[in-house]
């Protein structure tokens, strides 16, 4: 174990769950991390119970679904009251996901889904009821998404490669 708590088969099985979380099982894992699979499985309940892993969530793709309109909302919220207005933006129907920034005016990114301009008024003025100024909006148009690079596995070849070289002739 590292210092941050993980190590190397963590942060192995932690890239093959970013990678396709949905369509991946234990046995799947274990070949790819050279592990067995009751271990994957053990390791992936300590990940959970740690709150390393926090959930496992479906990308949807809004406008196949229907919704035409995915808009993320720039909002204002005084510091000590983020977290909170974040989970209260949560109740609001419409709102798909929140997202905390640590710096900046516009520290509160909410995500939304309507069917109309009317669906989105309501989601702003509701963002506003409960304290969070509404900045900005975008469209979304879509999103990309790929593991984190820090958890995919280093092959042998490859550390090799990149080690330093000494010349023992003396």
């Amino acid at each position: 174990m590292t210092l941050d708590g993980l190590d190397d088969l963590d942060r192995a099985i932690l890239y093959e769950l970013q990678r396709d979380s949905r369509h991946i099982s234990s046995r799947d894992i274990a070949e790819h991390v050279d592990a067995s699979p009751s271990t994957v499985r053990k390791r992936i309940q300590r990940l959970e119970s740690e709150g390393i892993i926090v959930g496992y969530h479906a990308d949807v793709d809004y406008e196949r679904a229907g919704y035409q309109l995915h808009v993320q909302m720039e909002c204002t919220a005084e510091i000590p009251d983020r977290s909170k207005l974040g989970e209260h933006a949560l109740e609001i129907p419409g709102v798909v996901s929140v997202r905390e920034l640590a710096t900046g005016e516009h520290n509160v990114l909410v995500s939304t889904v309507g069917e109309d301009g009317e669906d989105l008024a309501r989601i702003a003025r509701e963002l506003s009821d409960i304290g969070l100024h509404v900045a900005d909006e975008h469209l979304v148009r879509g999103e990309m998404r790929r593991p984190f690079a820090g958890f995919k596995p280093v092959d042998e070849t490859e550390l090799s490669r990149n080690a330093p070289h000494t010349d023992d002739r003396r």
